[in-house]
């Protein structure tokens, strides 16, 4: 359980990054990379590319290009998850996020 609980956590660090990503926070139009995603959420690349994987399978990433790959948020298709989906309430769960963290006051 441990184990689900750690990986929670980081799905949870990568949604929430490109959630409220911003443009200026990446160096292309188009998006982030992968690298550019790890190195801000202090994560290993292969860590991070896997849980874009699980955000693309539910369609609330998207990805454009395909070396380098460059990921957005999806913000249409993640106010249309069901309200059961277990990462709709991962990502919604707010609980310990420092807002901090993504925007300036």
């Amino acid at each position: 359980m441990a184990n689900d609980l750690e990986e929670d956590i980081c799905l949870k660090m990568v949604g929430l990054e490109l959630m409220f990503l911003t443009p200026e926070k990446y160096s292309n139009e188009n998006g982030i990379t992968a690298v550019e995603l790890a190195k801000l959420v202090n994560l290993p690349v292969e860590t991070v590319k896997k849980k874009l994987n699980i955000l693309k399978e539910k369609d609330i990433v998207r990805v454009k290009g395909i070396n380098p790959k460059y990921w957005l948020f999806d913000d249409y298709n993640f106010q249309r998850l069901d309200d059961d989906d277990d990462i709709f309430h991962l990502l919604c769960n707010f609980e310990d996020v420092d807002f901090d963290k993504y925007f300036t006051y």
